[in-house]
C-alpha cells in the first residue's frame, strides 16, 4: 500500500486578520484553524504530518504539536514552492504520496481528500491538484486545460485577459509523488508578478518532463475557502458549525434551533439529549444521555452524566456532574465543582472548587466555595461558606446528613459533623460535633410602642 505524508502550509503571518495572534491559530469552533487540516491528515491515513511554520511559530508549534505533527522553519516567505522546499530535508527518504493541505483552509473534508487520492493513484499522476469551479474566481490561480490534462496553472497576476475568464481554480491542494516533486522543485524560479516560488510552476516542470497531471474537481466550492480576514473567518464558522450540528443530530442528539445553537467540534454528546436555543457547548464537553440544556446555558470543559438537567441562564466551566442532577435557572459551576449526583444546585447557586456528595441539595441563593459536602446535605437559602481570610483560602467540611438553615454562614476553615443542624441566621466559626444544634445569634430584642412613638414624631415634625 501506498505511504501517505502530508505537508501542511502554515508560514503566512495573515496581515489582513489584523491580529497579533498568527492567522492559523485563530479559533474555529472551538479549535485553530490549521487544527483541521492536521486532523484530516490523520483521517485519510497520512504516516507523518509535518507543518511549515514561519510567523509565530513558537504559538504556532505549541498549539498544534498535541496533533503529532512535525515542525520546520520557513524563515523567509519566498512563495508556496519554497515553503514545500522547506520541508525537504524532513522528509529524506519518503517515498510514496505527499498531500500537500493549508493551514488556512479548515473546511476540506475527509471524503474529499480521499477522493482525491484515489484518483491521484488510479490515473498514475505524479500531480494531481484539487480544483473547484467559482462563479466570481477573482485572486485565484486558473487552472489551464488541454481536454482532460491540466497543462499549467496561472496566478491571477500573471494571467491574460483570456485565462481570467476561466472559472476552474486552484484550490492550493495537492497530491504528489514524493521524491519527485522535490526533484521538480528544482526547476522552478521566480520569475513573476510575485517575485515568489510558486507551487503551481511545479506543474509546467512536470508536463515538461512528460509526467502525468491530474486534476480532481470538487463539488461544493465552499470546502476550498482560504481565510484571509474575520469576514471570511465568520463565514467558515458558520458552515463548520452546521456541520457539527447536522452530524449530532444524525447521532441522535434534539437540537431545537441549529441556528442558535453553538457546539464545538470537540463536543461529543450522548443520545437522546436535547439542546436548548441559544446554548453553548465549548471545549471539550462530554455530555451523556437522556440529558436537556438550556435554554441559553453555556458549559465548557465539563463532564455531565446521563439525565442531568441543566436549566436556563447556566453558566457551567470545568465542572463534573453525575447522574439525575438538576442545576439552576441561573446558576454558576466554576472549575473543580463536583455533584456525584442526584443534586439539586438551584437558582442563583455558586460553585466553587466544591465537592457535593450524592443526593445533597441546594436549591436558591448560595455560595459554595473551597468545600466538601457529604450525603444528604440540605443547605438553606443564602448560605455562603467565607472561604477567604484576605490571604489564603481556607476549606468547610459538611458531614453527612446535615440541615443547614437559611441565612447561615460558614467561616472557614470549619467542619460540621455528620446529622447535625444549624439554626437560620447563624454564624458559625466553630467545629460542629455530630448530632448536634448549632445556633449563632445575637438575643431578640422587642420594644414596646416604639415604632407608633416614631410615627407620631414624624407627623408632629411635618405639621
Amino acid at each position: 500500500m501506498t505511504q501517505i505524508a502530508t505537508v501542511i502550509l502554515a508560514a503566512g503571518q495573515g496581515t489582513r486578520m489584523r491580529s497579533k495572534l498568527p492567522k492559523v491559530l485563530h479559533p474555529l469552533a472551538g479549535q485553530a484553524m490549521a487544527a483541521y487540516p492536521l486532523q484530516v491528515a490523520n483521517q485519510v491515513g497520512s504516516t507523518r504530518s509535518v507543518v511549515v511554520v514561519g510567523h509565530g511559530a513558537e504559538a504556532v508549534e505549541e498549539a498544534l504539536r498535541p496533533f503529532g505533527a512535525d515542525f520546520v522553519l520557513q524563515r523567509q516567505q519566498l512563495g508556496t514552492g519554497h515553503a514545500l522546499l522547506a520541508a525537504r530535508e524532513a522528509l529524506t527518504g519518503f517515498n510514496g504520496t505527499l498531500l500537500l493541505l493549508c493551514g488556512d483552509v479548515p473546511l476540506l473534508r475527509e471524503e474529499t481528500v480521499r477522493a482525491l487520492l484515489e484518483q491521484h493513484r488510479r490515473q498514475q499522476a505524479t500531480v494531481s491538484v484539487l480544483t473547484a469551479t467559482l462563479e466570481n474566481p477573482f485572486g485565484y490561480g486558473r487552472i489551464v486545460r488541454r481536454g482532460d490534462e491540466v497543462v499549467r496553472i496561472v496566478e491571477e497576476k500573471d494571467a491574460t485577459a483570456a485565462e481570467r475568464e476561466l472559472t476552474e481554480i486552484n484550490t492550493g491542494i495537492y497530491a504528489f509523488e514524493a521524491p519527485s516533486v522535490f526533484e521538480l522543485l528544482a526547476h522552478v524560479d521566480r520569475d513573476n508578478a510575485q517575485g515568489e516560488y510558486y507551487l503551481t510552476d511545479s506543474v509546467a516542470a512536470a508536463r515538461a518532463a512528460g509526467l502525468r497531471v491530474c486534476a480532481c474537481l470538487i463539488e461544493d466550492p465552499r470546502e476550498a475557502m482560504g481565510i484571509n480576514d474575520r469576514v471570511q473567518l465568520a463565514e467558515a464558522e458558520a458552515v463548520l458549525r452546521r456541520r457539527i450540528n447536522q452530524s449530532l443530530m444524525r447521532s441522535g442528539v434534539t437540537i431545537i434551533d441549529p441556528e442558535t445553537t453553538y457546539i464545538d467540534a470537540t463536543v461529543e454528546i450522548g443520545t437522546d439529549t436535547v439542546i436548548q436555543p441559544g446554548s453553548c457547548l465549548r471545549g471539550g464537553c462530554i455530555i451523556g444521555r437522556d440529558c436537556s440544556v438550556g435554554p441559553h446555558a453555556v458549559i465548557t470543559d465539563s463532564r455531565l452524566a446521563d439525565r442531568v438537567n441543566i436549566k436556563a441562564g447556566c453558566v457551567v466551566s470545568e465542572a463534573r456532574i453525575g447522574n439525575d442532577t438538576d442545576v439552576g435557572p441561573m446558576a454558576h459551576l466554576r472549575p473543580g465543582t463536583v455533584l456525584a449526583g442526584e443534586n439539586k444546585i438551584g437558582n442563583f447557586v455558586e460553585t466553587k472548587k466544591a465537592e457535593v456528595g450524592l443526593g445533597s441539595k441546594a436549591s436558591h441563593l448560595t455560595y459554595l466555595g473551597d468545600c466538601e459536602l457529604g450525603k444528604g446535605v440540605n443547605i438553606g437559602c443564602g448560605t455562603i461558606t467565607c472561604n477567604y481570610d484576605g490571604v489564603n483560602k481556607h476549606r468547610t467540611v459538611i458531614e453527612d446528613d446535615v440541615f443547614v438553615g437559611s441565612d447561615t454562614q460558614f467561616v472557614a476553615p470549619v467542619t460540621i459533623g455528620r446529622n447535625s443542624l444549624i439554626g437560620a441566621g447563624s454564624t458559625i466559626t466553630k467545629d460542629v460535633p455530630a448530632d448536634a444544634l448549632a445556633i449563632s445569634r445575637a438575643e431578640q430584642k422587642n420594644i414596646a410602642g416604639w415604632s407608633a412613638r416614631k410615627r407620631k414624631k414624624r407627623q408632629k415634625g411635618e405639621g
